[in-house]
């Protein structure tokens, strides 16, 4: 098991900036690839990036691509989405998550096994 818990979001400016962080605990945190994802009321939970075990490897959803940057610490069990140029259509509960197998690399959430509750961000024009 691999327990998650996200923080950092709150209300913000359009054009402003956020870092959210998930904090993980449990099984060896080092070895998972781990994503963010995101989801808007009435719609459905989107990928926005993920990252391998090593930092060597990350990937974005081209909504976000030049805006957003994942990054992780190992030795803090944590990981980080930094949110820059944010606007109104990133608002959403934002979600880190890990998968199985932990090598997985993926943008469909149905591969991550294990999710935190959220975070709210919310972007006012």
């Amino acid at each position: 098991q691999v327990q998650l818990v996200e923080s950092g979001g709150r209300l913000v400016q359009a054009g402003g900036s956020l870092r959210l962080s998930c904090a993980a605990s449990g099984r060896t945190f080092s070895s998972y690839t781990m994503g963010w994802f995101r989801q808007a009321p009435g719609k459905e939970r989107e990928f926005v990036a993920t990252i391998s075990w090593s930092s060597s490897s990350t990937y974005y959803a081209d909504s976000v691509k030049g805006r957003f940057t994942i990054s992780r610490d190992n030795a803090k069990n944590t990981v980080y989405l930094q949110m820059n140029s944010l606007q109104p259509e990133d608002t959403a509960n934002y979600y880190c998550a890990a998968p199985e197998p932990p090598s997985r690399v993926s943008v469909r959430p149905g591969v991550y096994a294990y999710w935190g509750q959220g975070t709210q961000v919310t972007v006012s024009s």
